[in-house]
């Protein structure tokens, strides 16, 4: 362990994950694979080389700096779909590498019409269009618009994709406004067709909607959470299998080590302020993770780690690099033993709801909150 803590990443467990989608997916629908955010703090570089091993053959992400990291970690050329941010200045850049992206307003089609014209290539680009979550998409206006700039100049687009996003399919709350959106979206659709202007895959299902309503799966589903073990909710889940057995592997797991031992008397505080007093003599032990390594402060006092194989629980406010467990039932502790804050050891685990439940957060929050500069190492 060359830093304080390190992430593994089990790649079995990932390949159980894809086989479980693929199969339920059907052959006639592609994956792409949601990797923005470093993956879901999984890590680009050492998730989407597994991907590729897996048969994915598309990647999402979100802005042009994460469509490059993934670029440079596949072995073979294959798709890659940038769905938010890309700078003005790096569209050229973004059309060379052939790196699709999404047009959800004019002006980003008119740069893009600019920068193919100046290159004399072809800009891969995926029509989002505003269905009724009011965050990004070409109204119906604007799409008639779009299909005209299109139209006026052949040969400088490739449409490869006609898209929308579903605000909520995890919540059975969402229905009717999903419900709605599916329907605007078709709508839509046929005005694109009628046009002339055919996308290669029409796509709107995330991976609760690709579970939830499977006849949103169209061609292309963008599937992110799923594939590293975690339903997009509890609801999302039980509404799928109806049963207890969760068919899907969690693949992260996050360990750190005892850097040292103490010896506290009863009466005592521990760590900043007054929020633990040691009610007797306690033995702790202190861990190089803090809140500036992914564990948030909102686990002072609530948080909970493997050593040992025995839950230990964090005493004290999580400092910005440190926490500090109550090994006091730990006999034959020592500095240097393994430390597990996510994951399994022996026949206990600490799972990530167990962060999210404590935290009031969602799962994807607290992945993507593990910094990147933590080493991943795939098991």
């Amino acid at each position: 362990m060359q830093g304080s803590s390190f992430i593994t990443l089990k790649k079995e467990a990932l390949h159980n994950n894809i086989k479980f989608l693929k199969k339920k997916l059907g052959t006639h629908v592609r994956i792409s694979s949601v990797v923005k955010a470093n993956a879901y703090g999984h890590g680009i570089e050492q998730i989407v080389p597994l991907l590729e091993n897996e048969g994915v053959d598309h990647f999402s992400v979100f802005d042009f700096t994460e469509g490059v990291r993934v670029q440079n970690s596949l072995k073979n050329n294959k798709g890659i779909m940038i769905m938010g941010w890309i700078a003005d200045e790096n569209i050229v850049e973004t059309i060379k590498r052939g790196i699709e992206f999404y047009i959800f307003n004019i002006d980003r089609l008119r740069v893009a019409l600019e920068a193919a014209i100046e290159i004399g290539i072809k800009a891969k680009i995926h029509l989002e269009v505003e269905t009724g979550m009011n965050r990004s998409g070409l109204t119906i206006k604007e799409l008639e618009e779009a299909i005209s700039i299109i139209k006026n100049n052949p040969g400088i687009f490739e449409v490869k994709g006609f898209c929308t996003h579903l605000a909520g399919a995890e919540s059975i709350s969402n229905h009717v406004r999903i419900q709605k959106q599916l329907k605007t979206y078709h709508k839509l659709h046929r005005v694109l067709e009628n046009s002339g202007v055919i996308p290669e895959y029409r796509h709107v299902a995330n991976s609760a909607a690709a579970f939830v309503y499977p006849k949103s799966r169209l061609d292309m589903v963008r599937i992110g959470i799923m594939q590293y073990g975690f339903w997009s909710s509890t609801e999302t889940f039980l509404r799928y299998t109806h049963r207890d057995k969760d068919p899907l592997q969690r693949i992260l797991g996050w360990r750190s080590q005892i850097m040292s031992i103490k010896e506290v008397k009863k009466g005592e505080f521990v760590g900043y302020g007054i929020s633990f007093l040691a009610q007797a003599n306690i033995k702790t032990a202190l861990i190089p993770v803090g809140y500036s390594g992914g564990y948030s402060r909102s686990l002072s006092n609530r948080g909970r780690v493997l050593i040992n194989g025995q839950r230990c629980g964090i005493i004290g406010m999580v400092n910005m690099n440190m926490i500090i467990a109550n090994v006091t039932e730990l006999p034959d502790v020592k500095v240097d033993d393994d430390v597990v804050i996510i994951g399994m050891q022996g026949k206990r685990e600490i799972k990530v709801s167990a962060f999210s439940d404590i935290a009031e957060s969602l799962n994807y929050e607290i992945l993507t909150h593990l910094p990147d500069n933590v080493e991943r190492v795939v098991i």
